[in-house]
């Protein structure tokens, strides 16, 4: 093979891996589509290759989901709320029960408790500044952590809200959301309140609004407080 073209292949297939990396995989996938997709990307325009949906066209192709046994138990799908342009995202672990019977995210008592973070102690407006959304977009029986393969399921239209928002700061709320953004499991209350990255987009990792309720202590409330300021510093660079 000459040299130039070897040269052009070798840096095609490196910007395929980045543009995987991008989108979420953390392992190189072999199945036949995934490499008849790697050729076609690797074939397109850099302005095409990034090109993403819309949160709308990303919420129309999750339909009426049943890729998972969430979907034999739940009452509504929870896909997300708030400005679909905001520069900030938090990403919880699943729907509860207030959820599911309304269809939107963070409405019950751990929502009250995230609405008072943003609002009282961030100085931002939920709905405005803000969007939410789950890892899993349906409630887990008896409010449980959501299982590896429910997560894996809703993972690729977690990515593509993500991907569609483009904001400047994900926060993660608690372990589940953590462990799932940075492909590994995640000791919140050793991790929390430090600053990683998930797809070139810089990721606090911060307790969820729940584990406030059960364990309301001034140390942990302290440390979201904290958690939020440096956010908050981040999003006015």
């Amino acid at each position: 093979m000459e040299k130039p073209k070897r040269e052009s292949l070798i840096r095609e297939l490196k910007d395929y891996l980045i543009h995987l990396k991008d989108v979420g995989y953390t392992e190189i996938p072999c199945e036949a589509e995934l490499l008849a997709n790697a050729t076609t990307q690797a074939s397109l325009p850099p302005n095409e290759m990034t090109k993403n949906k819309s949160l709308t066209a990303v919420q129309k192709e999750l339909g009426d989901c049943t890729r998972c046994k969430l979907s034999e138990t739940r009452k509504n799908i929870v896909f997300g709320s708030g400005n679909p342009k905001a520069d900030l995202v938090f990403v919880g672990e699943g729907p509860g029960a207030d959820e599911d019977e309304q269809g939107l995210p963070f409405i019950g008592r751990a929502g009250k408790k995230l609405t008072e973070i943003i609002e009282k102690g961030m100085g931002l407006n939920r709905e405005k500044d803000t969007y939410i959304c789950n890892i899993v977009k349906c409630r887990p029986p008896g409010n449980r952590d959501p299982e590896a393969e429910e997560i894996e399921a809703c993972n690729p239209f977690l990515i593509q809200q993500l991907q569609a928002i483009k904001p400047k700061v994900i926060v993660a709320l608690g372990k589940p959301a953590s462990s799932t953004l940075l492909g590994r499991s995640v000791p919140i209350t050793k991790e929390r309140g430090t600053w990683h990255e998930y797809a070139g987009i810089k990721l606090m990792l911060t307790l969820h609004p729940s584990y406030l309720i059960r364990f309301y202590t001034l140390e942990n409330r302290k440390a979201v407080h904290e958690d939020m300021k440096k956010v908050l510093k981040e999003l006015k660079k």
